[in-house]
Order: C-alpha cells, then structure tokens, then sequence
C-alpha cells in the first residue's frame, strides 16, 4: 500500500502507524526487490515528514516558552 500521494496531510501519529507497517513487511522478506524499494521510498519520505513535524513542535514550544506564555513548569522542593 503506497500513499506517497497523500502523504502530506498525515498526522503525526498516521506517519508513526505507517512507518511500522513498512517495517514489518520488509522484515517479513515477502516483497519483491521493485515492491520493497518503493516501501523504503515511502518510508524515507514518511520519516523525513515526521522530523519535520517534530521539528515544528518543538520550534513552537521553544517560541511559548520563551514568550513566557506558558508559565514555566517547576517541581516544588520538599
């Protein structure tokens, strides 16, 4: 199942789901060569989309927090 297409419009956690399944079937051995090298080409493509969804995340949470606004997270000192 291929879904370069559309790949774009995944969630974080659909590109994770469907990471795993191509690991799965190329662990199994059962693609043919031309079949298991279109599944690594989606997954390159898939774990390239998913660096940059965390790195997103990640610039957001550095811009909030050093906006100060979200109020810092502290554990009190017993």
């Amino acid at each position: 199942r291929l879904i370069l297409e559309g790949c774009f419009d995944l969630l974080f956690e659909e590109i994770v789901e469907r990471l795993e399944e191509i690991a799965e079937s190329l662990e199994t051995g059962e693609p043919k060569l031309e079949d298991a090298l279109g599944l690594f080409e989606e997954g390159v493509k898939l774990t390239k989309q998913g660096t940059r969804r965390l790195d997103e995340a990640e610039r957001k949470i550095e811009v909030l927090l050093e906006d100060n606004s979200v109020a810092s997270l502290s554990i009190a000192e017993d």
